[in-house]
């Protein structure tokens, strides 16, 4: 600031701080209600679903462990049944396990090892051209 001299000088300067001083309490006061809102619990309910929903990875990670837990427990059912045998039962835990560790690990391997395995299954053979 400059250097007051007289006295309306000092009725400027006050007028100009007083107004200073309105216009940041007004920004406080909304920087105030933002953050009331935000800290509400549906709303942080409602960004996290956002933040979690807007995540392509994290998305793909659901999708590959869902993956893989629908295949550990179908191969368990294929493969042992709904056995009464303790061992066969624990077997199938074991099965189970390693296959939806497997495949929520490495989903994309897999996925295209199955996409390959069938384009070799339902791939039309087209004959090799007679040469002269």
């Amino acid at each position: 600031m400059e250097n007051i001299t007289s006295a309306a000088d000092i009725k400027n300067a006050i007028r100009f701080l007083e107004t200073d001083q309105e216009v940041k309490g007004q920004l406080l006061r909304a920087q105030f209600n933002q953050t009331f809102e935000s800290l509400k619990p549906a709303n942080m309910l409602k960004s996290a679903v956002r933040e979690i929903s807007s995540s392509p990875f994290l998305l793909t990670n659901i999708a590959g462990a869902a993956a893989g837990l629908a295949t550990g427990y179908f191969s368990k059912r294929v493969v042992f049944g709904a056995s009464k045998n303790i061992l066969k039962r624990s077997l199938g835990i074991a099965l189970q396990f390693g296959i939806t560790n497997l495949i929520a690990r490495h989903p994309d391997d897999i996925a295209s090892y199955a996409q390959g395995l069938l384009e070799r299954l339902f791939h039309k053979k087209v004959p090799a051209p007679d040469k002269p």
